[in-house]
């Protein structure tokens, strides 16, 4: 697989921070800065018309602040996004804002470096995008033919396998093969069994694709395979959770705890 060219935004209202990023960058095969910022307001324009695919994002700026910024922009519409803060306790809102990474200042190089490192990682793993979509309706259309000749038409609704690139290759994954799926920044992380299955999906985008006889979205971030869930926990707080046959325990949000309950004929 080619080596992805990076288009890079910085936004920061700190001038040396700014050009610490640059600095940063500049001496990185395979990126280009297209722009800097030095507040929300323009970051919001810059990265409409720049379209860019990594933002380094400040979160405290004059005008919009950086989360702000991601919430007038759209989660689904936001690049791939890598926080800069003062204050390490930005951390959780940044992950719960699906950025990809957050760097604390003063950060030294070797920090930017994996940060950077996990922007590419998860950005060539979207590369693959186009050919996962013409995959999938492939593999969607691969019917056998009906005994007249014609053709027998596939359910298109939901899908059955999904292709992952990894490593230059595609291999294709049986959605029954999967056990969850939780969101990892702006992908969607994909686990079944022992292994772990990175792509760039929203989990909005999962739920709908998924056969909802098999699959529900039971947290904002979680999505589980029906079949696997061994029991429903109330945790402390009036919390709830599911525990898998695998032994996993995941998180059921008080919003769709119902919906949970109706699909596992639990009656009130």
């Amino acid at each position: 697989m080619r080596s992805l060219q990076l288009r890079v935004l910085i936004v920061d209202d700190d001038p040396l921070s700014r050009g610490r990023i640059e600095g940063l960058l500049r001496g990185e095969a395979g990126v280009e800065v297209v722009g800097t910022a030095a507040d929300g307001d323009y970051a919001v324009d810059a990265i409409r018309s720049l379209k860019p695919d990594l933002v380094f994002l400040d979160v405290n700026m004059p005008g919009l602040s950086g989360p702000e910024v991601v919430r007038t922009i759209g989660a689904e519409e936001m690049p791939a996004t890598i926080f800069v803060t003062a204050h390490d306790g930005h951390a959780i809102d940044a992950f719960d804002l699906e950025a990809i990474d957050y760097l604390v200042k003063p950060f030294d190089d070797e920090r930017f470096e994996q940060a950077l490192r996990r922007a590419r990682e998860a950005l060539e793993a979207s590369e693959f995008g186009r050919l996962r979509n013409q995959l999938i309706a492939a593999l969607q259309g691969s019917g056998p033919s009906g005994s007249g000749g014609e053709e027998t038409k596939p359910d298109p609704a939901y899908l059955e396998r999904i292709p992952i690139e990894s490593r230059g290759k595609v291999q294709v994954v049986d959605v029954n093969d999967i056990d969850f799926i939780v969101s990892s920044g702006p992908y969607a992380e994909l686990n079944a069994g022992e292994k772990t299955h990175l792509i760039r999906e929203s989990m909005q985008s999962l739920e709908n694709r998924l056969d909802p006889a098999r699959f529900i979205r039971i947290h904002r971030s979680i999505i589980v395979r029906l079949a696997l869930v061994e029991t429903l926990h109330k945790a402390a707080g009036g919390d709830y959770e599911v525990q898998l046959k695998t032994g996993a325990r995941l998180r059921v949000s008080r919003t769709r705890r119902e919906a949970l309950e109706r699909k596992l004929g639990i009656t009130p």
